[in-house]
């Protein structure tokens, strides 16, 4: 993959249209604030260090009041205007947006819902996220059982997302990269391992990508993955697990069918590569404690099985 990956996560970068208005909001407000801090300390040693004089200077510090008064209020009014042309800017990133998405929040992984008018062209992954830059994206948010946030702090700001309740977010990609979002409000024992990678690409890139995820996955072709798949579809795996294309069709876990061309497993957990596959499907809870993925008795040779066929997975 050609896009860079951003391991730094930063509200203060220029890669989403919210993060860029914001973060210049906060320079206009910090450089404010900065120089009446500043002019106060000015005047305050000034007032310690000079010679006080013996006659009144009442009406002087009444018009010095005046003047000041005016200064102040100027001041706060340009602050509210920014704030102002800054909440419209929000507002105007979200209209239209030409990606519609429904993210779920479980504890601890996410799932994944790229909406379409068609419900046969309805796109179902889990913990990542696909974005066209240049493309505004509505995100709506809800959860399943407790409260989640999202946040995806080099693009926009996090929203929370309530049982019972759908928020939503919007934000404009303005450059290429992957980033990483996490859930920003504690919910249980996992919280931090509860990430998302975000995908920003090209729309032709994005548009092929979308097109790969409606497909169900090429059947296996070698005879340890054809196993594979047997083991996988016809035990307790296919009760939590959708693949598609397969009888496994379990709704209660993230979605397998492109799983192996993911990033990560186990919502940003663990890099995706063999070992950590077969690791984290012989016994979840040693990388993961507490999640809702039990272990089950699996022999050496179901194993590699069925880690070889979720490989092919793509």
């Amino acid at each position: 993959m050609s896009a860079a990956l951003h391991t730094i996560q930063s509200a203060a970068g220029n890669d989403g249209q919210h993060s860029v208005l914001i973060f210049h909001l906060f320079g206009i407000f910090l450089g404010v604030t900065s120089f009446f801090y500043l002019l106060v300390l000015i005047f305050l040693f000034w007032a310690i260090l000079r010679r006080r004089r013996e006659q009144s200077r009442e009406p002087a510090l009444r018009r010095s009041l005046v003047v000041w008064v005016v200064i102040i209020s100027l001041t706060l009014g340009g602050l509210t205007l920014a704030t102002w042309f800054t909440d419209r800017g929000l507002a105007q990133a979200g209209d239209r947006p030409g990606v519609e998405i429904t993210l779920i929040g479980h504890q601890w992984w996410w799932e994944v819902r790229y909406e379409n008018g068609d419900p046969s062209r309805i796109v179902h992954t889990a913990n990542e996220l696909h974005l066209p830059v240049g493309v505004p994206v509505q995100i709506s948010l809800r959860s399943d059982d407790v409260i989640h946030s999202l946040w995806i702090p080099n693009l926009a700001g996090k929203q929370d997302l309530i049982p019972g309740r759908v928020t939503d977010l919007s934000l404009l990609p303005l450059h290429e990269g992957i980033y990483r979002a996490q859930c920003a409000e504690y919910c249980g024992m996992q919280h931090t391992n509860m990430a998302l990678d975000v995908t920003v690409e090209s729309p032709e890139a994005f548009n092929l990508w979308r097109t790969q995820q409606l497909a169900s996955p090429a059947p296996p072709t070698t005879p340890l993955a054809q196993e594979g798949q047997t083991y996988f579809t016809r035990g307790p795996c296919a009760s939590c697990h959708n693949v598609a294309g397969t009888t496994a069709s379990g709704q209660v876990a993230p979605d397998l069918s492109h799983v192996a061309s993911r990033r990560s497993i186990a919502a940003g957990t663990l890099p995706m590569n063999h070992q950590n596959l077969a690791n984290w499907i012989a016994d979840p809870q040693a990388a993961k404690p507490g999640n809702n993925m039990p272990v089950v008795p699996l022999s050496p040779v179901q194993l590699n099985a069925i880690t070889a066929y979720l490989e092919t997975l793509r």
